[in-house]
């Protein structure tokens, strides 16, 4: 196993507890539906992408420069870049607010210092570093908020009213934060050159397909499920803020004054965990899109990953509660992530081997559908508050969110026409 865990190490970060926490105390369990779907459609993403690259033996700027042109590729990298660059500074900004909150000096000297140290380990280890300490972390994170669960217990009967399929009023941005945890473009994207990087080619699709369902159903479906069940539990429905202090709260009846410090120890785990796989996933994109070798070996690629890492040290000058920045990001990288999936669907019908099975296809399909909705309500409840006035951050997200959808139509549509013009062409008489 390997670079599912990777994709876990992202998915189970302090953006995902962030829209977790803001999922659970303003909506109590409202939104488990959405907590308990995210796990498999993550899974089946990663799957789509898993037999992209071992199919193909390329990461997926390639394939869409080979397959469908270079505007589609680069399309994909502004797209990926995006996301990336903004999570990254929010998540550096979290894991410095954290680590001045725990051992203090000022947050900014932390977000210098975590740069440095992703640039070294990174640059110098490349990815069997980043994928290493993601197992371990990830491991450790997992089994710390699962025994949060025992701590605080829920409301079994009152959790259940949860799995109905509903969204509260003014709840859509987060739960596309929610959902944009694990169905995100920067997983999709990243998965198809860390399965390459592990060297797996159509033998293993069996071993994609565990390694899939240990990192992405098993460990983020349990630590996203422990995290939401006890926050609901505990504070849903009360006048609580979103922060990490409030959230804290959760374990104070058992372990009193330590309760905070706990909750952020968790949350630092998390944060470097999630930056040592976020930082490799622009440069991976950029570097095939310029035709280099996505490794450290490659002198280009090691300086791009370095500078990566050491432009994220921004973050932590970044104003405002992270708590909440997160939640906004994850709904950013959700209205990118449509895009994404269905490149990953419409090339995985023109690569060598079998096409995807009935089941797979049914489930890319539903996983697409269901993102895009979830999506396309989150941008629309960002829209409504223009009617207050036109801020500038909110506007870019609608307009990112506007030119991929679009581009997503033209993508199927050329799809559409394609299938139609091969079925024509089947059916007419052979002399």
């Amino acid at each position: 196993m390997g670079p599912a865990w990777l994709a876990g190490a992202i998915a189970a970060g302090p953006a995902t507890i962030s829209a977790l926490v803001a999922a659970g105390v303003g909506y109590g369990y409202d939104l488990l539906w959405v907590v308990v779907l995210s796990a498999p459609a993550g899974f089946v993403s990663l799957l789509l992408a898993a037999q992209l690259a071992t199919r193909t033996e390329h990461g997926i700027v390639r394939v869409v420069e080979r397959r469908l042109g270079s505007r589609w590729a680069w399309l994909l990298v502004v797209d990926t870049v995006v996301v990336c660059g903004v999570a990254q500074l929010l998540i550096m900004k979290g894991l410095a607010d954290v680590s001045a909150s725990l051992f203090g000096l000022d947050a900014r000297v932390w977000g210098v210092f975590w740069a440095a140290v992703l640039a070294v380990g990174l640059a110098g280890g490349g990815y069997r570093v980043a994928e290493l300490g993601a197992k371990a972390i990830v491991s450790a994170v997992v089994l710390v908020f699962v025994a949060t669960l025992v701590v605080a217990p829920p409301d079994l009967g009152a959790a259940a009213s949860g799995l109905v399929p509903t969204t509260p009023p003014g709840a859509a941005v987060t739960a596309a934060g929610v959902l944009g945890g694990a169905v995100h473009v920067t997983l999709i994207t990243m998965h198809t050159y860390t399965v390459r990087a592990r060297g797996w080619t159509a033998d293993d699709e069996g071993l994609a397909r565990f390694d899939a369902g240990a990192s992405m159903l098993v460990a983020f479906g349990t630590y996203s499920l422990a995290i939401f069940l006890v926050v609901a539990g505990t504070l849903g429905g009360g006048d609580v803020a979103p922060q990490a202090a409030a959230a804290a709260q959760a374990l104070a009846p058992t372990v009193g004054p330590a309760a905070e410090t706990l909750f952020l120890v968790g949350i630092l785990g998390a944060a470097v965990s999630t930056l040592g796989g976020n930082t490799v996933v622009a440069p991976f994109l950029v570097a095939d899109a310029l035709k280099w070798e996505p490794a450290v070996s490659d002198g280009r690629y090691r300086t791009l990953l370095a500078a990566t890492a050491l432009v994220s040290a921004a973050g932590a000058f970044v104003g405002g509660n992270f708590l909440p920045l997160l939640v906004q990001a994850l709904a950013l990288g959700l209205a990118g992530t449509p895009f994404a999936l269905a490149l990953v669907m419409v090339l995985s019908y023109d690569v060598p081997g079998d096409r995807p099975g009935p089941l797979l296809s049914a489930a890319g399909t539903a996983v697409l559908a269901v993102t895009t909705v979830t999506a396309g309500n989150a941008v629309r409840q960002t829209a409504l508050g223009f009617r207050d006035g036109v801020d500038p951050v909110p506007a870019l997200v609608v307009a990112f969110a506007v030119v991929l959808g679009l581009a997503t139509l033209a993508l199927l549509g050329r799809f559409v026409r394609e299938l139609v013009a091969d079925a024509d062409t089947t059916r007419q008489p052979v002399d």
